[in-house]
């Protein structure tokens, strides 16, 4: 099969942003930082009234930043935002709009031939369009007669389950809540989310070790940290105000050990643009006190090092093991220990791509440390083989009982800014029967139990049974999916696609038989409806729940917001029996008065949100509480990967493993501009990071345009054109390149086990010479 890349034309936007390469010297914040926002909030076209929207970002009266998900102090400042936070909220408040004489004067085929960032920097979407494609234009349509349009199609689908609802990580709790009961009285548990491309192995390796599939440490816990290990993540890009946590804990002495492929600025010095003083001396702080690079792949033999170093240190008569912990509250230690006691450390280095002695280093600071948290992202959720390294970090945690106490614990740092609230609100394919119970007590009305797909399920049910009606609240499906090509031809046999959006993207081009694009208020607007200005919330990465109430005019007066949207469909599609619909509509605190009664930890949600700073739900983890089968927490002995695809590719001649990864102009698909400050690129993205040996190795040369080369077991050919040549800092054999440029080069099938995340940071490739880019 002949790869399909010709859709996109890359050499064409090659030529037109042609990377300039460079070094960045300067810390990560600093002036560099102060800069960009004074130009984002330029480009937004409303300076003024965004730089004053930035002092309600992030504040108990005001709205909740739509970047990351990273916890609000609870002591708070005047300035809780950042970098990327700024151009998150001047993104969404540009004053820029997409009206019909937009889609009248563009077909769809030639918006196909945009790139990303010109998509979404048209600007706000107005008004509900529909996709005619006898013209290949979208033309406007009445707001009923789009819902009407929806409902007709779902109805007339053979079952529920050929219908599809999908949501992004920037839909809100009430949102959320009002979505999942939706597509359950209607009759399917097909309910994929971005959950699925990122932390998905995060919640499957918690729940299976702890018995709780969150993240255990509050915000607070960073002051009281001895020390802090990072793998997988580089917050200076996509949780910048992490950075502002871990500099205060360096600056107190706490120890943090970073483990990642390539040397991360914001991991290495920071510049806090908040500090005046800093600013005016050009100052700035170290950040990681140790830094490790293993290869792609090999954080789970590094780990295990760490532990194999510490059994060691027991072994010569030294105690840096808990063992009143591990006696009381762990099981399955001895067939842990065995296996780590067997693995040798020649394994472990192959692995790991780490000496011996960097692994016994890291084990001196871990064993040091009187209470140490582990922090990761994506970096170690996105292999096949997630879950169990996932598991191991938990593993290491255990051995020095660093779980239920002050300054300890788990720390899986989510991305969208309620990507984890919406999992609790019920959006998940695979519902527990506890919710499923709790749904029908309160609704009266049966609910499905068998499971539904996930987003690469959904795929490949899209691509195996055309005819599917999908439906998209927010979020960027087919550019966030692997497998892009695929994705798009699959979506392609739907029989509607209908997006919840605030601005256009490519997914609104990737059009079904019929197709719609539904416009509505953005995170940073008020929300009037029943004669209130209403009140959503959000969940960040610690578990906290707070309100946000947005500030800025709305870019419309006839845009509705998502709530109002869902609740009109569920009165065309399910009627009002059930739930009253209307009611829910009028007033988000009826909403809320739902959620209290159905999902635990939310008992007087109305009240308690409305305190400052909101509440913690809880973790039982926190209390050495492990509600697992045993009541324990449970030790993972699962044995390495036979092969780790660095490994493989080895043993292959010409080929290096791929990571995907943020520019710093990026959040997510969304990509704010052109360059990445922080790696030294300017005016493009189409660039390929190569360690120099492997340039020399294969014949290239830094500066030459090539086209990177996946794997076509199945059959596919996978090809993305035009990336420049660029030698830098990664380890041999390794190479990283910008998504969802790169996605084409994921096969569907190339997914964690256990968890089905796509293995974003564990792709083969190879690369060929571009000879028609100059």
């Amino acid at each position: 099969m002949t790869s399909p890349s010709s859709q996109y034309p890359a050499a064409k936007k090659a030529r037109e942003h042609d990377p300039e390469v460079g070094e960045y010297k300067s810390p990560a914040g600093g002036w560099g930082a102060l800069k960009a926002v004074s130009q984002h909030l330029l480009h937004s076209r409303s300076p003024a009234s965004n730089a004053r929207s930035l002092l309600k970002l992030n504040q108990p009266d005001g709205f909740d930043c739509p970047g990351c998900a990273w916890g609000d102090p609870e002591h708070g400042s005047s300035f809780e935002f950042c970098e990327n936070g700024v151009k998150a909220v001047t993104w969404e408040a540009t004053a820029k709009r997409v009206k019909r004489d937009f889609f009248a004067k563009y077909s769809v085929t030639e918006l196909k031939s945009w790139d990303d960032y010109r998509l979404e920097d048209q600007g706000r979407l107005v008004e509900p369009m529909a996709y005619n494609a006898e013209t290949d234009h979208y033309e406007p349509i009445g707001w009923d007669a789009a819902l009407d349009l929806i409902a007709a199609e779902l109805k007339a689908l053979p079952t529920p389950d050929d219908a599809i609802f999908y949501t992004s990580g920037k839909a809100c709790n009430e949102s959320a809540y009002v979505f999942q009961l939706l597509a359950r009285l209607y009759g399917t548990n097909n309910l994929p989310d971005c959950s699925n491309m990122c932390h998905e192995a995060s919640g499957v390796a918690l729940k299976a070790a702890l018995g709780t599939g969150k993240g255990s440490v509050l915000l607070e816990d960073f002051e009281h940290a001895e020390a802090i290990f990072v793998f997988g993540q580089n917050p200076g890009t996509n949780h910048p105000r992490m950075l502002g946590t871990l500099r205060e804990a360096a600056e107190r002495g706490a120890i943090i050990a970073s483990f990642n492929p390539l040397h991360e600025r914001g991991l290495e010095k920071f510049a806090d643009p908040q500090k005046p003083l800093e600013m005016l001396h050009g100052g700035s702080h170290r950040i990681s006190s140790h830094y490790f690079c293993p290869k792609l792949g090999g954080d789970m033999a590094a780990v295990r090092g760490i532990a194999k170093a510490l059994f060691e240190r027991e072994a010569a008569g030294e105690s840096v093991l808990d063992h009143a912990f591990l006696a009381d509250y762990t099981e399955q230690f001895e067939a842990y220990q065995a296996r780590v006691e067997g693995t040798s450390w020649a394994t472990l280095e192959a692995q790991s791509g780490l000496k011996r002695e960097e692994m016994t280093q890291a084990a001196e600071l871990y064993a040091r440390s009187k209470a140490t948290i582990i922090c990761w992202a994506m970096g170690i959720t996105q292999h096949e083989h997630s879950v169990p390294t996932v598991r191991e970090i938990v593993n290491l945690l255990m051995l020095r009982g660093n779980l239920g106490k002050r300054g300890a614990g788990t720390s899986p740092v989510r991305g969208h800014s309620n990507v984890q609230g919406d999992r609790t609100m019920g959006i998940f394919e695979q519902p527990s029967d506890e919710l499923l119970d709790a749904l029908e007590a309160r609704y009266k009305t049966p609910m499905p139990r068998e499971h539904g797909v996930d987003s690469v399920a959904a795929v490949a049910a899209m691509r195996d049974a055309p005819g599917k009606v999908f439906v998209g609240l927010a979020g960027n499906f087919t550019r966030a999916v692997s497998d892009t090509f695929v994705a798009e031809a699959a979506m392609r046999q739907c029989r509607l696609t209908a997006f919840i959006s605030t601005k256009l993207n490519r997914s609104h081009l990737i059009t079904g038989e019929k197709a719609l694009i539904l416009p509505c208020l953005g995170r940073s607007e008020i929300d009037k409806t029943g004669g209130k200005t209403q009140l959503i919330t959000v969940e960040d990465s610690m578990s906290m729940v707070h309100g946000s109430a947005g500030i800025n005019r709305p870019a419309s007066a006839d845009l509705p917001s998502e709530i109002a949207l869902l609740t009109k469909l569920g009165e065309k599609l399910v009627g009002s029996d059930a739930v009253d619909w209307a009611a829910m509509r009028d007033d988000y605190d009826v909403i809320r008065d739902h959620v209290a009664e159905v999902i635990p930890g939310f008992e007087n949600f109305n009240e308690r949100v409305r305190v400052p700073r909101g509440f913690w739900l809880g973790n039982p983890t926190a209390e050495r509480d492990f509600p697992t089968d045993s009541g324990k927490a449970v030790f993972s002995d699962e044995a390495l990967p036979d092969e780790v695809m660095h490994q493989r590719m080895a043993a292959r001649e010409g080929w290096l493993t791929l990571q995907t990864l943020r520019s710093h102009d990026q959040y997510n698909t969304t990509i704010y501009g052109y360059n990445d400050r922080y790696r030294g690129i300017e005016n493009g993205r189409q660039v390929v990071f190569l360690n120099p040996a492997d340039i020399e190795r294969l014949g290239v040369e830094a500066g030459q345009w090539v086209d990177l080369v996946g794997e076509s077991d199945d059959g596919i050919a996978r090809r993305v054109e035009g990336f420049k040549v660029v030698a830098y800092d990664t380890p041999a054999g390794c190479a990283a390149a910008y998504y969802p440029e790169t996605n084409p080069l994921v096969p569907l099938s190339h997914k964690g086990e256990g968890s089905h995340t796509p293995a974003y940071k564990s792709i083969a490739i190879r690369l060929e010479p571009n000879a028609r880019i100059a």
